[in-house]
């Protein structure tokens, strides 16, 4: 075989496994987009009250935090592959065991141990990606990953709309998803490459973060954002007098600008790099958020949402191609673990620390939190360059 032979047939099996992978995260956020309302629905109909219904619902980001310092010694141990598909099977199992046991206080461990479980397999396909992903295209194929990620979360409720949130039909969708996210990866396995080098020893959670503090803080940026705006939304529409018609057509233009213009987002990195990209990506956040009081009662609300979803989730695509960019090996798995557990951490926080600003200045807190954060991601970014 020729040196040219060889090298088609590499790219050839490094497209059909980034595609097999993508296919993998893709079907895994169907399943985790249809679970949290579904979930919710159902605490709701069995006479929780909201406090009760959100403590629930943390305790899967809360297993996401804890899980994902323990990633990349369970892949060293039991290797990438077993890890991720044991993973998958486990998690089909876990969401049996919900829709069996529909009792809230079983819920809270159920649900902690779904998302100890689900990181892994994110993690894991995620450090697969960026590894395959050739230098020259990271931006675009990133941009194509966050937005197939951001389009299988919004699919996730759609679903609920044909399947129903009642009985089993819902909860064999979530598993049937699971099962087949393993099948996905069990196809693609062979060529998918080793994720640890000759320093396995010496990559962790904790020795990567002080070598990527400000990549971090945009992931905690990034997670704070979205989970504030899914979540407040609403409260700051109210203050205007909206009607919740108004409120869910905004936060789907939210969603839907953060789907339509990553794929863009990835090739302006690819020209400017991915770092100015990002200084881009916070400042522009930083302008919607000065907008939005200025246009929520007028039809330039629309763009600004639309604009505003894709800038502020592409402080998160930046991050990840800064972190493909710096990282290999078992310290790219690392650092993985590291955005999942810092981004559990903003999805838990940036929601009542800006309702503690809105009750304190009022309506306003709203975009007050969420351009005060991003200005100092911004900053924080300029004045450090890429430390």
């Amino acid at each position: 075989m020729t040196l040219a032979e060889t090298n088609g047939e590499t790219t050839a099996t490094n497209w059909a496994a980034l595609a097999g992978i993508i296919a993998t995260v893709s079907v895994f956020a169907i399943a985790q987009g249809l679970g949290y309302p579904l979930l919710s629905f159902i605490l709701q109909r069995q006479g929780m009250s909201p406090s009760m219904i959100g403590l629930s619902a943390a305790m899967t980001p809360l297993g996401f935090i804890l899980s994902a310092p323990l990633i990349p010694l369970l892949s060293r141990r039991f290797g990438a592959g077993r890890t991720a598909l044991s993973c998958a099977g486990i998690a089909a199992l876990l969401l049996a065991l919900i829709g069996w046991q529909q009792n809230v206080w079983l819920w809270f461990p159920l649900r902690f141990l779904l998302g100890f479980t689900v990181n892994p397999l994110y993690v894991i396909s995620e450090t697969w990606l960026i590894s395959l992903t050739p230098p020259a295209k990271r931006g675009r194929i990133m941009g194509v990953y966050t937005s197939i990620i951001s389009a299988g979360f919004a699919l996730g409720p759609v679903t609920l709309a044909f399947v129903g949130t009642t009985g089993w039909p819902p909860f064999l969708v979530g598993i049937g998803a699971f099962l087949l996210c393993g099948l996905c990866l069990l196809k693609v396995l062979p060529k998918l490459p080793d994720l640890h080098d000759g320093h396995t020893q010496q990559a962790s959670v904790g020795r990567f973060m002080p070598q990527a503090r400000l990549l971090l803080f945009a992931v905690f940026a990034a997670a704070a954002f979205e989970q504030v705006a899914l979540a407040l939304m609403s409260v700051y529409g109210k203050g205007y007098g909206s009607s919740e018609a108004k409120i869910s057509m905004l936060l789907a233009v939210f969603v839907a600008g953060n789907i339509a213009l990553q794929i863009p987002l990835g090739m302006l990195a690819e020209r400017q790099g991915a770092h100015r990209a990002l200084l881009l990506c916070a400042l522009a956040t930083v302008f919607g958020c000065l907008l939005l009081p200025l246009s929520f009662n007028s039809m330039l609300v629309w763009p600004v949402v639309f604009v505003w979803g894709a800038v502020s989730f592409g402080i998160y695509t930046m991050a990840l191609i800064q972190l493909g960019e710096r990282f290999s090996g078992s310290m790219l798995m690392a650092g993985n673990a590291a955005f999942a557990m810092v981004w559990g951490i903003g999805g838990i926080a940036g929601p009542p620390v800006t309702g503690l600003m809105m009750d304190i200045v009022g309506i306003q807190g709203f975009p007050l939190a969420l351009g005060l954060l991003c200005l100092a991601l911004f900053a924080a970014q300029a004045a450090r360059g890429k430390t």
